[in-house]
């Protein structure tokens, strides 16, 4: 079976007016995406942030008349005519296409990511199991795969590790397969943490060995001690946000612990580090495709 799909162009403040418009027609899904290389990284708990510039994309049954839909979007709009493409799309395995874009990923040299539903290519490696879902952290972007990439070459054994904005957990989940002892999970996204717990259970890591605690009640730990110190804290999330915790996370690492900082990019390297200078010595950063992470000792 085939489909009619429309690409709509248009503007945030008319997102609402056309996304009521396009389900008076009938359309079956509507999504909305960037129309121009803008990303938006990482938008705060609660938020729903818009491009400045959106494709929309409605698809509708094959009988569909294409300029009748155009006819009464442009009523409902106001408009006297829309800046849209219709293409038709024809049917294929989806579910299948989408697994078939996750395939394991090998970060270094005895590390390997595997999604639930492949073979591990190599079944002596350490591999990390991890789905594609909400929270951020599937290997697949450069920030975290080059976290991952440090911790096969580092000595995390028997290290207490601080996984700060933990996402999907792959980062602390790693570190446990590799030999951390206990790692503390942190995250301010209820959707973060349920997908950590779900992916540490899948990685049968022993409940002992783990704290999963969100980002509120870590900070305010007022009755009792406090947490760490860590021989080791990661931390993959934006350059901002970094250099806002710096003073908070160097507080928690304990003497000559190791500190990697990601999802940063090439021109905020700079800041970040001043924000840590007074206590962290950098190595030479580590980089792909312009995102950089930095790597240190508390001195």
């Amino acid at each position: 079976m085939n489909w009619l799909q429309l690409h709509i162009y248009i503007e945030p403040q008319q997102v609402q007016k056309l996304e009521d418009a396009l389900e008076l027609c009938s359309a079956i899904s509507i999504t909305f995406q960037d129309r121009a290389d803008e990303p938006i990284y990482e938008p705060g708990v609660g938020e729903t942030p818009l491009w400045p510039s959106i494709k929309a994309t409605a698809l509708f049954n094959p009988d569909t008349d294409p300029a009748g839909i155009t006819k009464k979007l442009c009523g409902e709009l106001g408009v006297l005519d829309i800046d849209c493409e219709i293409e038709t799309l024809h049917d294929r395995d989806w579910e299948r296409e989408w697994l078939d874009h996750f395939q394991p990923i090998r970060c270094g040299n005895k590390l390997w990511i595997c999604p639930g539903w492949h073979e591990p290519p190599d079944p002596n490696a350490i591999n990390v199991v991890l789905d594609p879902g909400l929270a951020f952290g599937t290997g697949t972007h450069e920030t975290t795969k080059l976290c991952l990439q440090w911790l096969d070459q580092a000595q995390v054994n028997q290290n207490h590790v601080l996984d700060f904005g933990c996402g999907s957990g792959i980062l602390g989940i790693a570190a446990l397969l590799l030999g951390a002892k206990h790692v503390t999970f942190v995250d301010n996204d209820p959707q973060a943490i349920a997908a950590t717990l779900a992916n540490l259970n899948k990685n049968n890591c022993h409940a002992k060995s783990y704290e999963v605690v969100h980002a509120d009640a870590f900070v305010d730990k007022k009755d009792t001690a406090p947490p760490g110190p860590f021989e080791l804290v990661i931390a993959n999330i934006l350059a901002q946000p970094l250099i806002d915790l710096a003073e908070q996370l160097c507080s928690l690492m304990s003497s000559d612990a190791e500190l990697v900082l990601s999802g940063i990019r090439s021109n905020q390297k700079m800041a970040v580090e001043a924000a840590y200078d007074e206590q962290i010595s950098f190595f030479p950063a580590l980089s792909e495709n312009n995102w950089l992470c930095l790597t240190g000792v508390k001195k």
